[in-house]
């Protein structure tokens, strides 16, 4: 199964164009690697509002995981957890968590990430830390369970369905 995704980068500094986007090209990588689809790529500013109103476009286009990195630090303006909350219905804290323990596994400063995950209607949506290295060293925690994750979600009739 092809999970159509969705990668948002969070970053004024590459929104404005005062710096590249690396962290966004490696987690579409990443993504596709895992046997996800790339339909969409967008770098967007630390705004609260904008990084809110492309989650619910997403959603809204039925994409089935939005996957964004950036704005899960400690400065006042990383607002991603607090804009994907906006979004989401549900709670899936078990891939936030995993992605916490690894990077604080990895490195002292790792369980200061504040990124989320959570489900908004038919989508999965996760927040990556904004760098590079914190991509390639996390990505690999969660791409075993995204497509039954995804997969989960997305079954019409609920658990029993064709039983």
């Amino acid at each position: 199964m092809e999970v159509r995704t969705a990668v948002l980068t969070i970053s004024t500094t590459v929104s404005r164009r005062d710096s590249e986007d690396a962290s966004g090209p490696l987690l579409a990588e990443q993504a596709e690697a895992a046997g996800c689809e790339i339909v969409a790529m967008e770098v967007v500013p630390d705004d609260y509002a904008l990084i809110e109103d492309r989650l619910h476009h997403y959603v809204d286009d039925d994409v089935a995981l939005i996957l964004t990195t950036g704005g899960t630090g400690f400065t006042p303006d990383d607002v991603t957890p607090e804009a994907t909350r906006a979004v989401v219905q549900r709670d899936a804290p078990g891939l936030a968590e995993a992605l916490r323990a690894e990077a604080g596994r990895r490195h002292p400063m790792g369980i200061l990430t504040r990124g989320v995950s959570g489900i908004a209607g038919r989508t999965l949506i996760v927040n990556f830390p904004g760098s590079p290295r914190a991509i390639g060293e996390l990505f690999g925690v969660v791409a075993p369970v995204l497509g039954h994750a995804v997969e989960t979600l997305r079954r019409e009739g609920g658990r029993h369905a064709g039983h």
